[in-house]
């Protein structure tokens, strides 16, 4: 139909290609990205990096030392909702931050818990909102559907704020990609599905006289929407990928992007395990 070749073996792919986008289950991602930086191909790989910490730091240190992009596909970075709402929220003092990702345990991915799955989204954003890790961890989870986790809520402390609060499920019947901020003086809605931003400030508040000398309080508040530009996601991921190539440029999400995300993944899921008072018994590769 594309009137593309077909290989059966992808070291003979590798020969012929300057670069890939590999979307393969997560625990093939290590073996294929180290091939493809083997042949000095340079790789767009889907989230998460890999399976392991140690994997990934193995492809760090490759990647470092070949010169070559290759870049982890944590797709909200590109999305258009959350790359206004960092303009919105930069001039706020933010006091809280709440991620909402649940999805149908039907058309979810099952090769990967709901953490390495969906949460990992929203852990490379708050890394990414924060610019440094948590100095504590509070995480429960669920296991109704599967072995594996498939609901979890985490909270990550933060010594000067904010407080962050993330709840991922794959066992809800509606899909939500949502994020509300609560700063000192608003409250930021973001829905990264229906791509919109809302802004809720209060305006002056007054008391005004009623009946028999009393009082009554009235505080009115509006609400601004942020229009958010109509792009696509994966169209910008991939965009950014093929300038970051042709450039030889550092890309926004890089392996050590990945690695942060994924340490921080494991740092949760391990959590979560413990709370359970071994109720849970936590997969051996983590």
């Amino acid at each position: 139909m594309y009137d593309v070749p077909i290989f059966q073996d992808i070291d003979d792919l590798l020969d012929e290609v300057d670069a890939v986008s590999i979307a393969t289950p997560t625990p093939t991602h290590y073996d294929l990205v180290r091939r493809c930086v083997e042949h000095n191909v340079h790789v767009l790989v889907e989230k998460p990096v890999t399976e392991t910490i140690e994997n990934a730091e193995q492809l760090a240190r490759m990647v470092a030392d070949s010169g070559l992009i290759v870049q982890v596909g944590h797709i909200e970075r590109f999305n258009p909702t959350y790359l206004e709402l960092k303009k919105v929220i930069e001039i706020l003092n933010v006091l809280a931050i709440n991620f909402r990702r649940l999805s149908p345990y039907s058309v979810s991915n099952k090769d990967v818990d709901v953490v390495l799955d969906l949460m990992v989204h929203d852990l490379d954003l708050s890394i990414d909102l924060t610019g440094k890790e948590p100095a504590s961890i509070n995480a429960l989870g669920l296991t109704p559907f599967s072995s594996g986790l498939d609901h979890v809520a985490a909270q990550l402390f933060y010594p000067e704020g904010p407080l962050i609060t993330l709840t991922a499920s794959r066992i809800t019947e509606e899909k939500v990609r949502c994020v509300d901020v609560t700063a000192e003086d608003a409250f930021v809605e973001a829905d990264f599905l229906n791509k919109n931003i809302s802004i809720h400030r209060c305006s002056t508040g007054e008391y005004s006289p009623i009946n028999h000398g009393g009082v009554k309080y009235r505080q009115e508040s509006f609400i601004e929407r942020i229009l958010v530009p109509n792009a696509e996601p994966l169209g910008l991921e991939i965009k950014h990928f093929l300038e970051c190539v042709s450039n030889q440029c550092t890309p926004c999400v890089s392996v050590l992007d990945g690695l942060k995300a994924l340490r921080l993944a494991l740092q949760i899921r391990s959590v979560v395990y413990e709370q359970s008072n071994h109720k849970m018994k936590q997969p051996e590769f983590a």
